[in-house]
């Protein structure tokens, strides 16, 4: 059974709307967890544009499940998590126009780089995963960067305009998550993963946890978040 982490970051961004104090990220974290989340992710991302510093530091202090910290490989953003040191971060690559991460960080291209982040952060004694997209030399990239976890990006598959590209996809997320598998590199999933999609990604045993936000955060505002979280924990372990 694949674990589900919910993404809480709309919940700030509906609250930086009016740049008040409600709904607070936090609040939604706490719910999720109740309704049987096992982690929480949250994106902190330079323009601060929902996510702010002082959510992560009272998540950090609250989430019971599992703090995953989103985040550009910086040396603002590398500070920032080893201080407040939450249980994973997972590096993607950030445009400041984008309205959400468009694609995988090339940690082949970037494996210099990276290397020295990816240290830094073990010898912080915090685990690291790589948003990446579903490419074999990006999960040779992240064996050799020796990280925990890679996160393979979902959203190509999941924006398939027909069936054919979207089956198309679908070998190739389950190709990158046997060849991580195969390397020992635990599996997360996720970008654009929703209520009618998820059916067809559950079934690639290989993939351990999914990382879901937009479509659960959407659906709260009609039925209720606790709902929302439980109906879709519900599809990925039915």
């Amino acid at each position: 059974m694949a674990r589900v982490a919910i993404n809480v970051d709309h919940v700030a961004t509906l609250r930086q709307s009016r740049l008040g104090v409600e709904p607070d990220p936090v609040t939604a974290a706490a719910l999720v967890e109740l309704a049987g989340a096992q982690g929480i992710v949250v994106h902190l991302r330079e323009d601060r544009r929902h996510i702010q510093d002082r959510d992560v530091e009272i998540l950090r202090q609250t989430v019971k499940t599992k703090l995953n910290l989103e985040m550009a490989a910086t040396p603002e953003m590398v500070q920032i998590a080893l201080r407040i040191k939450p249980d994973v971060v997972t590096l993607v690559p950030e445009k400041r126009q984008e309205l959400t991460t468009e694609g995988g960080l090339d940690a082949a291209l970037q494996e210099g780089a990276l290397k020295e982040v990816v240290k830094t952060f073990h010898d912080g004694s915090v685990a690291v995963s790589l948003f990446i997209d579903p490419e074999p030399q990006q999960i040779k990239a992240a064996h050799r960067l020796e990280v925990e976890y890679v996160e393979i990006h979902t959203g190509s598959f999941c924006d398939a305009a027909s069936l054919a590209r979207r089956k198309e996809e679908f070998d190739r997320l389950l190709t990158a998550a046997r060849l991580a598998k195969k390397l020992g590199i635990g599996v997360h999933a996720g970008h654009g993963v929703d209520y009618r999609n998820v059916h067809w990604l559950r079934t690639i045993s290989e993939i351990e946890e999914f990382s879901i936000g937009h479509s659960v955060i959407s659906r709260a505002i009609l039925v209720g978040l606790d709902r929302a979280v439980r109906e879709m924990i519900a599809l990925v372990n039915g």
